[in-house]
């Protein structure tokens, strides 16, 4: 795809918040506040600045900041932890172990059928459902077989010429750090608790890979061990 070749025009039209967008967390004080800038944050708002009556599907906590930043552009969104999800679903697993009775046949679901049955209730929305999906850092933390499954369906719930930006560490992180938008092209990163482990870091080459099925991509390297990836479907 010819990245250059989009007029960079925004188009605001009038919207509101999903209903999944209702309880929010406080930001930290102004001193506390840890901001990168963000290339890849910039370019998924200019790809997606034409959607009318756009929708944006959001992988983190919610934060009423980012919600604002949306509405204000006209888009509506929808806000899904998939991270704090996968750590629960992964809790009721470990106590559905924990309890059955002695002598059971109950054993541990391997990694492809622990994400088949979790996708059963996560990330249920109609296909082609959003024109941008933000993926943050997830995919350093999933298994390999959630990792795919949940990338494949994200595909599924992008419109066609829709976006998805996602971050990866080149090395593994100190802390864990929720995102969220301060302005067109810086996010504040929020220090917090790791829902699971830091899973795996990805060669440039193994995000390409897992990101195949959209038709173009383009990265970003900052200066601060992260990579930014933006798909295009």
């Amino acid at each position: 795809m010819n990245w250059g070749g989009k007029t960079r025009e925004s188009v605001v039209a009038s919207a509101a918040a999903s209903p999944r967008a209702v309880a929010t967390v406080a930001a930290p004080a102004a001193s506390e506040r840890n901001v990168r800038q963000s290339h890849g944050m910039k370019d998924f708002l200019w790809l997606i600045s034409d959607a009318q009556h756009g929708r944006i599907l959001d992988l983190g906590p919610v934060w009423q900041s980012t919600v604002n930043f949306f509405i204000e552009r006209g888009f509506r969104v929808s806000t899904e932890d998939v991270l704090r999800s996968w750590k629960e679903f992964l809790g009721e697993e470990e106590q559905r172990l924990r309890s059955a009775p002695v002598g059971s046949e109950a054993a541990p679901l391997s990694p492809d059928v622990l994400a088949e049955k979790f996708l059963e209730t996560a990330l249920q929305y109609s296909p082609e459902n959003f024109h941008g999906v933000l993926a943050w850092d997830l995919c350093d933390y999933f298994d390999k077989a959630l990792m795919t499954r949940i990338v494949s369906r994200l595909y599924d719930l992008l419109r066609p010429g829709g976006a998805v930006l996602a971050l990866f560490h080149s090395r593994h992180p100190e802390r864990f750090h929720p995102y969220r938008i301060m302005d067109r092209d810086s996010v504040e990163l929020i220090a917090a608790p790791p829902p699971t482990p830091h899973e795996r870091i990805f060669q440039n080459r193994e995000i390409l890979n897992l990101f195949g099925q959209f038709r173009s991509s383009k990265t970003f390297v900052g200066r601060d061990q992260i990579r930014e990836g933006l798909f295009l479907k």
